[in-house]
Order: structure tokens, then C-alpha cells, then sequence
């Protein structure tokens, strides 16, 4: 079992804890980019979907897993960002520059949207979230004149300095490329004084505002950098599927991105990809053993949300830490063997009594 003795600040907020941190990372990394000269076109673009999906489950992450801030809205700056980036790119602007614009669009209209996050909290900013969607899936379909209406908006491969992303695997290293710079620009963040305002916020926002945290401030700076990551991610998405409408933004796949963050583990970005993995398998898992079911069941509409639903249901009951927490109990089996105790994990009921008068 491995034994961390830190003895200043500098090692707290290291970026690796350890060199076997940096060694694992580095062997995930290297069979990442290793994966499209075994696996074949169609599991390359389904990991190119993760990519994309574990850049929103990062930005929802960020709002939820850490500032504290519930929304069942995320799927409003999925599409802001793909809409942005569909614009920008019929007026001509190259590929940095407009995914950088859909940042900055989607955050500015996350910032907007966090302001009421300054008064209300719990269910009733996440109502205020699900209203936004409602409203913003309406403004796509009536505003046809920029947006196209329900026909939607077409795109063509995204280019890079004249280079034009036309291949399964050239997309995917260009998703994977994004996505490792998100993940380390947010572990960046979360080792700054606004990272751990945003957990002091989560964690008791009465106590963060005795310790001088601008609540308000940084709120609307967690809505506003969620949002943003999240409209890169709505980008790539628009260039994967190179078609973009209203109803593909819908509510439904507002509350998808929650469950698929919870049950991949919040409070952790790993967690953020864990659930992308997850959600991105599941209907593959779920053809596989379709032939092994009854019929009536197998040839039901409702299947995949159905077992979705019932899997988060499980999470929640038995595995709140979700998936993340489950491989940090078998790494720790490993790791403590023949010492390791049921009670290891045991969580314990208490709160800070200042949280009865938030």
C-alpha cells in the first residue's frame, strides 16, 4: 500500500500525487492513441462519442460535482455550442477560432443563466435550469432564420490550418486532443484559489462566505465555465454527426448528462469519463443481450431508458460514489490485502450545523 507523507503546500496541489500517477496516465494515454491501429472504424468513432461526451460530463462536473450547483439544463449549452460553431463556420471563421467562440458564447449565456443561482438553490435552480432548456429548445425552432427551424443546420469536416478532419481516426485524435486539454485545464483550475472556492461553496456555503468566498461571484463563475466547456463539447459534437437540430438537444438529454455523471462518480473528473464510458456502452451492451431475453422484453421501445434508470437507481441505493467509487474500493482491496475491512468505506451521517440555516 502505497503511503503519502506531504510536508508543504506545493506537493498538496501537485498535478500527480505520485510517480506512479504520472506512469499510469501515461500507459492510458499511449493505448488511447494506440486504439485506432487495432480497433476497427466503428469502435473508433463510438470513442471519438466518448471524447465528446466526457468533455460535457467535465463541464457538467464542474457545476455539479464541485461548486455544488444542480442543473438539469446542460443540454441548452450542448446546443449553443453546436449552433455557434455551426454559424461561425458558414461566416467563414477557421476551426480554433470558432471553437473558441463557442466557449465564449456558451459561457457568457451560462453567466446570464447562474445570476439566479446568486438567490435560489437545491430544486428550485434546478427547475430554473429546466426552464432554460424549454425556452432555448423554443428560440432554435422559432428563430429559422440563423438556426434553420427543425430543418437544422449541415456542416462540413472540420479543418485545422488547411488539414481537413475527413477520417474516422483523424477525428477521434482531434476529440481525444480536446479532451485531455479540458481535463488537465480543469485539474489546473481545481488547484487554484477559484477551485477550492467552488468545493468550500459545495460543501457548506455558509462557511465558505465566513471564510471570505464571494458567493456570488463564484456561482456565476462555475455556470459560466461549465457552460463554456460544455459548448466545446456541443462543437464536436456538431462536427461528428455534421447535422445539427432542436430535437437533438431536448430535455431528455439534459437529464442523461446527470445520470451519466452520477453514475460514473460526482466529484471526480474520472468519474465524468467513467459515466461517458458508460452511457457510450450501454446500447451496445444492450444489443448483446437482447438475443437472450424474451421477446416481449427485447423488442420493447423503452429498453435502454428503462435499464438506465434502473442502474442509476442501484448506484444511488448501494454505490453513491458511483462507478469511480467502486474501483477506488477494488484498488484499495488490492492495496490493503489481507487488512482491508468492510468498514473501510463506511459512510458516516454528520453535517456541519451551519447547514440547517442555509
Amino acid at each position: 500500500m502505497r503511503f503519502i507523507f506531504k510536508t508543504d503546500y506545493d506537493q498538496d496541489i501537485k498535478l500527480f500525487k505520485h510517480a506512479g500517477a504520472k506512469f499510469w496516465y501515461a500507459v492510458l494515454l499511449a493505448v488511447a492513441i494506440a486504439a485506432p491501429a487495432v480497433l476497427g472504424k466503428y469502435y473508433i468513432s463510438q470513442l471519438s462519442f466518448i471524447c465528446i461526451y466526457s468533455i460535457a460530463g467535465v463541464g457538467l462536473m464542474l457545476l455539479s460535482g464541485y461548486a455544488g450547483q444542480i442543473s438539469i439544463g446542460h443540454a441548452a449549452f450542448l446546443a449553443v455550442g453546436g449552433y455557434t460553431e455551426a454559424i461561425a463556420v458558414k461566416m467563414g471563421l477557421p476551426f480554433p477560432l470558432s471553437l473558441i467562440l463557442s466557449f465564449i458564447v456558451a459561457g457568457l449565456i451560462g453567466i446570464i443563466i447562474g445570476l439566479p443561482a446568486i438567490r435560489i438553490k437545491g430544486i428550485y435552480l434546478a427547475i430554473a435550469t429546466l426552464a432554460f432548456n424549454f425556452i432555448l429548445e423554443e428560440v432554435l425552432v422559432r428563430w429559422s432564420s440563423v438556426t434553420g427551424g427543425n430543418n437544422g443546420l449541415m456542416l462540413d469536416h472540420a479543418k485545422l490550418f488547411g488539414v481537413a478532419f475527413k477520417s474516422t481516426d483523424s477525428f477521434y485524435y482531434l476529440s481525444l486532443a480536446i479532451l485531455v486539454i479540458v481535463i488537465v485545464g480543469v485539474l489546473n483550475l481545481l488547484r487554484s484559489f477559484t477551485g477550492r472556492s467552488f468545493v468550500a461553496i459545495r460543501d457548506s456555503q455558509i462557511s465558505a462566505q465566513s471564510m471570505g468566498v464571494d458567493l456570488a461571484k463564484y456561482k456565476t463563475m462555475a455556470f459560466g465555465l461549465s457552460a463554456g466547456i460544455t459548448g466545446i463539447a456541443g462543437s464536436l459534437y456538431a462536427y461528428k454527426i455534421r447535422f445539427i437540430s432542436p430535437e437533438q438537444f431536448g430535455v431528455m438529454v439534459s437529464i442523461e448528462l446527470l445520470m451519466m455523471i452520477v453514475i460514473g462518480g460526482i466529484g471526480s473528473l474520472h468519474g465524468a469519463v467513467f459515466g461517458a464510458i458508460f452511457f457510450i456502452s450501454l446500447p451496445e451492451l444492450i444489443s448483446l443481450v437482447k438475443n437472450y431475453l424474451p421477446e416481449a422484453i427485447a423488442n420493447q421501445a423503452g429498453l435502454q431508458p428503462t435499464i438506465f434508470g434502473f442502474i442509476l437507481i442501484c448506484v444511488v441505493i448501494f454505490q453513491p460514489e458511483g462507478i469511480y467509487g467502486w474501483w477506488i474500493k477494488i484498488r484499495s482491496y488490492f492495496e490493503m490485502f489481507p487488512f482491508y475491512r468492510k468498514a473501510t468505506f463506511k459512510r458516516t451521517k454528520t453535517f456541519m450545523k451551519s447547514d440547517r440555516l442555509s
